[in-house]
Formats: C-alpha cells, structure tokens, sequence
C-alpha cells in the first residue's frame, strides 16, 4: 500500500491514495491553515471508524442479516501533551433492520474488534483504550 501527501500552503496537505483518491487535509487558523479540510488525527479516527465498519458490514451479510442501515459514532480523547495521541476511543455502532439477531450484531462488532479491523487493533496494541458498544434499531418497513 503506498500513499503521497503533498505540501500545498500553509498547514494544508493534498493527501492521495494509492488507489487514486484524494483528500485535502487542514489545520485550524490558530495554526496557519484555513479550515479547508480534515485534520490529520481526524483522518485516522476516520479511518479506523470506516474500517471497523466494513467488517461488521460483511461480516452481517455474510450472516445473511437482514441490515437496512450501519452507522458508527466515534469520540476519542487525546493527552494534554506533546505528543497529543489519543489515549481512549470509544466506538457505538447503530445497526438497524428489520429482525436482527442481537447475537449476530455482538459476534459482528466483537469480531471486527478483536481479529479483523487492522486500524483498531493497531491503535490498542499502540495503547490507545478502545471500546465497543451497539444498539439495534428495528426498522418500521412497509406495514
């Protein structure tokens, strides 16, 4: 895997991936950027909330799970001091369907947590505090 990040101006970065995407990264003003884009440690919470995500995702279809909808909420605290990495991410996923099997969902989120989501995995085996919760919400559908 390779990716480039190019100086622009300032505190602002192009950011491309190998596979071709790109992405602007920015800084605040108080720090020479112009709020153009996503902080850099935004982008790795980013990063490890869609990773995690796509597991549990394939890993409910592959359950055949009847899921409408998959969102992940993400806070992180940070240290106080240089260097300002984060010290606990809490992950909440919201799964929504209609007739999930709540231990479906569990195993799916336990699963991305401790064998499959490489972000998540490396980020705790760095130290960083991570823990996981769901809730399941059932879809009205057509009645």
């Amino acid at each position: 895997m390779k990716a480039r990040v190019k100086w622009v101006e300032e505190a602002t970065f192009l950011a491309e991936s190998g596979s071709g995407h790109a992405i602007v990264m920015d800084g605040p003003p108080d720090h020479g950027g112009r709020n153009l884009g996503v902080r850099p440690m935004e982008m790795l919470l980013l990063g490890m909330g869609g990773c995690t995500a796509f597991d549990v995702m394939l890993i409910l279809k592959r359950s055949r799970q009847p899921v409408e909808d998959c969102e992940v909420e993400l806070s992180a605290e940070r240290a106080g001091e240089e260097p300002k990495v984060f010290t606990r991410i809490h992950v909440h996923f919201i799964v929504s369907g209609r007739g999930l099997d709540e231990k479906r969902v569990a195993r799916a989120v336990s699963l991305s947590a401790e064998k499959y989501c490489s972000a998540s995995i490396m980020l705790d085996r760095a130290g960083v505090q991570i823990s996981h919760d769901y809730e399941i919400r059932e879809s009205a559908g057509d009645e």
